[in-house]
């Protein structure tokens, strides 16, 4: 079954892959999440996506083999600006996933979603591309969450799961008005401070290609299952890379599907924490110290819908009362 939808959906090598060059190259990595994929595809296709076309960006999809691939007639019923890969025999951690993924794009400016199970907000892709007019030297987030009202970790300890979750997504009438996710959902931890005080992470990050190289992509030595410090660890160093110009989308958000992630609901309490600390000790060896939120003095960018202002006041109180203190916020 592998091998024939590996043919099935072999493409030609990316130079080769027509003339006209998108603005944007997303990157979307996947592994034993058919279903909270798909959703995250159709988040992603221009159906949904608003105030953009699909000749301005493309879409490549990186799986990382498991025994729960993607479904071969969806595969097969992607618009042509959707490339599909898989890996066979991949590495535990999805960093060369998502190297492998930009080795196969072709835009200019490249979008990295290292969590196949986030659906993105409507205007994500269009304000993305808006962020790059700004600056060569953009690097642009945009805020996570976690489907329901409280983290997906404390939630499953009470019964959250996958039926829970499809019912909230009901509710709101998802995919009918992509922003009324915010009103079922939470900031996750890693951007748990807000807008206006420094995060972890980012789960939608976007940087030209000249920077991408500069950085030489994510690193490959972090191996632990899931990838660890991986994608905090490229965002810092995105950040922090001089001269560039950090654009938040406060007004767009990536929200994360229930999915038996590592840290997010596949691990008991006890085996989370251990996994925590054993990322923790990684980034340490890695980089000679422990990991901090990277400070920036960003720019703010795009519509704020109503939906979304809550977490504006929420931010803003929350920078308030905490200013001049030492946020580092949580990893997780």
């Amino acid at each position: 079954m592998l091998e024939k939808l590996s043919s099935l959906i072999s493409r030609e090598d990316a130079e080769n892959r027509g003339a006209q060059k998108p603005l944007l190259s997303c990157v979307v990595i996947v592994h034993d999440m058919v279903e909270q994929a798909e959703k995250t595809i159709l988040s992603l296709s221009e159906e949904y996506q608003l105030d953009v076309q699909s000749d301005q960006y493309e879409v490549i999809i990186v799986e990382n083999q498991s025994d729960n691939v993607m479904r071969q007639e969806f595969i097969e019923s992607l618009p042509d600006n959707f490339h599909y890969f898989i890996r066979e025999n991949p590495e535990p951690s999805p960093g060369p996933a998502v190297n492998y993924g930009v080795s196969k794009a072709i835009g200019d400016k490249l979008c990295i979603l290292i969590d196949g199970a986030r659906l993105l907000s409507p205007r994500a892709i269009s304000t993305i591309i808006q962020g790059h007019k700004l600056s060569d030297a953009a690097v642009i987030s945009i805020p996570g969450y976690h489907l329901g009202h409280k983290l997906q970790q404390e939630a499953v300890l009470t019964g959250y799961d996958s039926a829970a979750e499809a019912t909230l997504l009901k509710s709101v009438g998802w995919p009918e008005n992509g922003y009324r996710l915010f009103d079922v959902s939470c900031l996750n931890g890693s951007s748990g401070l807000g807008f206006f005080l420094p995060n972890s992470e980012s789960n939608c990050i976007s940087l030209s290609r000249q920077l991408w190289e500069i950085l030489e992509g994510y690193d490959s030595r972090f191996k632990l299952r899931g990838g660890g410090l991986v994608n905090l660890d490229f965002y810092k160093r995105a950040l922090e890379l001089p001269g560039t110009l950090h654009v938040i989308l406060a007004g767009e958000g990536t929200f994360h599907q229930l999915h038996g992630g590592m840290t997010t609901g596949g691990l008991n309490p006890s085996a989370r924490a251990k996994y925590i600390q054993d990322s923790n000790e990684q980034y340490r060896e890695f980089r000679g110290q422990d990991f901090e939120n990277p400070r920036t003095e960003p720019v703010y960018l795009g519509r704020l819908p109503i939906q979304v202002q809550k977490f504006v006041q929420h931010s803003a109180q929350l920078a308030i009362r905490l200013e001049g203190e030492e946020c580092l916020g949580k990893p997780f």
